[in-house]
């Protein structure tokens, strides 16, 4: 058996390239909005929970603004926009890989908790997945992703000598070392870390193969 029999991943930039659907419900949003953004909606801004990052483009935290956006945002989002995602290249082998060894495996994203489940049935993967967690699956919601990786690992009952994360941010190796976790970046996706990003003890795999072979190593 591998090291490590519990697999969390984060979604967006690591299994999924969810950047075209988007970045097109955040334009949506703000010409729903009849607004304009102060900076460019590019795969920069991809990553963060959605208010942040709306209040990154809008260059405003006032809420009310941001609530007119994020309600924009969701009605693209979430009624068709979510179906552009897709699935990085050997990805899917990937999961099915992992879980006919044996592994469980569970998703921690930052993406809000309905359509994360959408595009996990659009993908044909629910399945695959013991486990989802997101910041807002809890009232009230997470901090942080750190916190989500802690409440996951407490509800499951999963000791984090028998867990690892894998990402595409710093931000992941920095909440799974918050717990105590091994951490993996990926380096295929947005949110791909350069190697003088990398903190000690942090691996990398530049092709969900080299991942897997990492992980059923282990």
């Amino acid at each position: 058996m591998p090291r490590y029999p519990h697999i969390l991943f984060d979604l967006d930039g690591t299994l999924i390239d969810s950047a075209p659907a988007i970045l097109a419900s955040f334009r949506a949003a703000f010409a729903a909005t009849g607004s304009a953004p102060a900076r460019a909606i590019d795969d920069s801004v991809i990553g963060p929970p959605l208010d942040e990052t709306l209040q990154l483009l809008a260059g405003s935290a006032e809420p009310a603004r941001i609530a007119r956006l994020a309600e924009a945002f969701k009605a693209s989002y979430d009624s068709a926009g979510y179906q552009a995602t897709a699935a990085y290249p050997g990805v899917a082998a990937l999961l099915t890989q992992l879980a006919d060894a044996g592994l469980t495996l569970s998703i921690a994203t930052n993406k809000r908790l309905h359509p994360t489940r959408l595009i996990l049935e659009h993908l044909g993967w629910r399945g695959h997945f013991a486990h989802v967690y997101a910041l807002d699956l809890f009232t009230p919601r997470l901090p942080g992703k750190a916190a989500m990786i802690a409440r996951l690992l407490a509800d499951q009952g999963i000791a984090k000598e028998q867990a690892i994360y894998i990402g595409d941010r710093g931000e992941d190796g920095e909440a799974a070392e918050a717990n105590g976790l091994p951490f993996i970046a990926v380096t295929w996706g947005y949110g791909s870390l350069q190697a003088d990003q990398m903190q000690p003890g942090w691996r990398s795999a530049a092709q969900p193969e080299a991942l897997a072979a990492l992980l059923l190593a282990d």
